[in-house]
């Protein structure tokens, strides 16, 4: 039987990741996720996920250095950052922008809700605020872990 789950999230209660992100819809094989006014700032180092990442820009400019190549990221702009690829952002003025990770970048680790050691530690559903959630997240959407969405059956 396919899945007929159906989320809807209202950003204005998603959750922030520990970079600023906010957390939108997510699925088994994919999720959203935004970067509202980010600010201009000093670059970060490159880094390498193991996720692709497809992005849309709503406003501001940004460079992103991917391989070795420099693209500007103005509105209206999209872009894909492969699995694996050493990449870094450079906010040249206040950025939002919107991107969808396959799969998933939270289920994969970057939704951090603590760290032990230093290291990250934590998956979404491993937290007490989910706790009302698990029936429909077992009986509907295992992958689904967000206290923000509205799980419709």
């Amino acid at each position: 039987m396919a899945d007929t789950t159906v989320i809807k999230v209202n950003s204005q209660h998603s959750p922030h990741g520990e970079m600023g992100q906010k957390y939108l819809a997510s699925g088994k094989n994919i999720a959203m996720r935004m970067w509202d006014n980010e600010q201009p700032g000093e670059p970060k180092e490159p880094t390498a996920r193991d996720y692709e990442t497809v992005g849309y820009v709503i406003s501001g400019r940004a460079e992103l250095h991917i391989e070795g190549q420099m693209v500007l990221l103005e509105p209206g702009d999209s872009w894909v950052v492969p699995q694996g690829a050493s990449h870094t952002y450079n906010i040249l003025e206040p950025l939002s922008a919107v991107e969808a990770t396959y799969p998933p970048a939270h289920v994969l680790g970057r939704f951090v809700l603590g760290r032990r050691n230093g290291r990250p530690v934590g998956r979404p559903f491993d937290t007490p605020l989910h706790e009302p959630y698990k029936h429909l997240i077992a009986q509907h959407a295992p992958a689904l872990a967000q206290p923000h969405a509205h799980v419709v059956a």
